[in-house]
């Protein structure tokens, strides 16, 4: 026998009951799964309740998070009202977010490609440029960006709320991450058969991305959607006013129907939740891959 065994006691291991880090883990995810639930909760319980009266008195108490009367009347005054018109705001808002995230996905992951496949000799130098414009705070060019769209006549428009934000940086740095892995047996495969830089972005790079445009559809959708300052600052009436404005403008006119208020913010909600367990098996694929934190 082996004298280090002999020498050397064995140390009983101690076998916990259940495992401490996966309890850890669940409890983690109890936690946030209540901290999202808990307002949702109230939102749709508020807002299914017809009397104001119930409303102001739960409010406070496990009723205000549980439904004890279901009603719809709240949602088909907000659908119905004249002065605030829903509808149209709905349509301005889907307008604007789907020309914005669907036109920039083509032309940001294009930039992309170009910078990370390109022939150009400068392409790293319009990368660190793209870089630095990306920590620049988006505030910081309001005003420049104000007076252009004025100088333009775009004030109270679609088009002042799409093409400034078409292109986007982080967009173009995320795609760039994904394109600059691609091996490179298979991007001068395609070039000895002849495809030009185009070719090989549109029939092969593109269709592979699409964990890299499930993610910056879900967060342009999110940034588009939720928009507030921009719009506020360039829209004048219902036309061309999105949700994001609208729901402002409705809280200020119905001060005392937080039945009205909060049926309003579940119809605006239930456009993000829908694209995001559309997307979600994608959107989370890129975070792990990618190591985007938010």
């Amino acid at each position: 026998m082996n004298d280090k065994a002999i020498l050397k006691p064995k140390t009983a291991r101690v076998r916990l009951p259940f495992n401490v880090h996966k309890a850890l883990r669940t409890f983690a995810a109890v936690v946030v799964l209540l901290c999202v639930l808990i307002p949702l909760s109230m939102m749709v319980t508020v807002s299914l309740n017809p009397s104001e009266e119930n409303i102001l008195i739960n409010m406070g108490t496990i009723h205000a998070f549980i439904p004890q009367v279901v009603s719809l009347q709240n949602y088909k005054e907000v659908l119905q009202d004249p002065y605030q018109p829903f509808l149209r705001y709905l349509f301005n808002t889907l307008l604007v977010v789907f020309c914005t995230v669907g036109t920039g996905i083509f032309i940001n992951s294009a930039a992309a490609f170009a910078l990370a496949w390109g022939n150009g000799g400068y392409r790293k130098i319009y990368l660190m440029i793209i870089i630095a414009v990306f920590v620049i705070p988006g505030e910081a060019l309001t005003i420049p960006l104000l007076l252009v769209v004025s100088k333009l006549g775009w004030i109270d428009s679609y088009q002042v709320q799409i093409v400034p934000f078409i292109a986007s940086t982080f967009s173009i740095f995320l795609f760039y991450q994904f394109f600059s892995k691609l091996p490179q047996e298979i991007i001068e495969a395609a070039r000895m058969d002849g495809a030009r830089l185009f070719q090989i972005y549109f029939r092969i790079a593109f269709p592979l991305s699409t964990p890299v445009i499930a993610t910056v559809s879900i967060l342009g959708f999110l940034d588009a959607w939720n928009s507030y300052l921009w719009p506020l600052m360039v829209t004048r009436g219902t036309e061309f006013r999105p949700l994001g404005v609208a729901m402002a403008a409705f809280f200020g006119t119905q001060q005392a129907y937080w039945g009205n208020i909060m049926a309003f913010a579940v119809l605006m909600t239930l456009p993000i939740i829908i694209v995001f367990l559309v997307f979600q098996k994608y959107f989370v694929a890129s975070v792990v891959g990618s190591g985007v934190k938010g």
